[in-house]
């Protein structure tokens, strides 16, 4: 999730949802930090200085294990394409928040200008 918006509720996301609801769930955090790492090709540490510059905050587990979701992957994915071009961590963090809040913006606007019933 990341540090300034999408956050959704441990309880709401488990409770109550079946196992194809959560394979269904880009927030679900399904994968560890290792499963995570090794997806995307990266250290631990690397996931760890994302959530140092807020870009996502992983879910624990019930023995305080770093939990990620797809979404957060994508994000993580995205950082290490910048971080890969040359862009600092810090820099790579803030340029993906600004364009997820420019997107959720672009989002908005489009559905406010949409006419009723489209």
């Amino acid at each position: 999730m990341l540090a300034h918006g999408r956050i959704a509720d441990t309880a709401e996301s488990e409770a109550g949802f079946s196992a194809e609801d959560r394979f269904e769930d880009e927030d679900y955090p399904a994968y560890s930090m290792g499963a995570a790492a090794e997806m995307l090709g990266v250290s631990p540490a690397f996931l760890r200085a994302l959530g140092a510059a807020k870009l996502i905050e992983p879910r624990r587990s019930g023995g305080g294990h770093r939990r990620y979701s797809r979404y957060q992957l994508r994000l993580a994915a995205r950082a290490r394409e910048l971080v890969d071009q040359g862009t600092p961590v810090e820099a790579a963090c803030r340029i993906i928040i600004l364009e997820d809040q420019l997107a959720e913006a672009l989002r908005i606007n489009n559905e406010r200008d949409r006419p009723a019933g489209h």
